[in-house]
């Protein structure tokens, strides 16, 4: 039981790196040096209206896994 915690607790981190990852930058950082970028590039918001939702369920998954994991060490 343990190790197949500890299974799904490592597919479920890297799948929660990966959705983090995929996703765009909220804020301009470094680009507001250079000039509003996002004038003339704007966002699909669809996809990060979807990855958004998939980075919480993720999250949720995580975090339960860690708790279980916590109980059952």
């Amino acid at each position: 039981m343990k190790t197949a915690l500890i299974v799904f607790q490592f597919i479920v981190s890297i799948a929660l790196i990966a959705v983090v990852l995929m996703q765009s930058s909220k804020g301009e950082g470094l680009g507001s040096i250079g000039g509003g970028a996002q004038l003339f590039f704007p966002k699909n918001k669809g996809l990060d209206e979807f990855l958004s939702k998939v980075t919480s369920i993720v999250a949720v998954f995580f975090l339960l896994s860690s708790i279980l994991l916590t109980i059952f060490a």
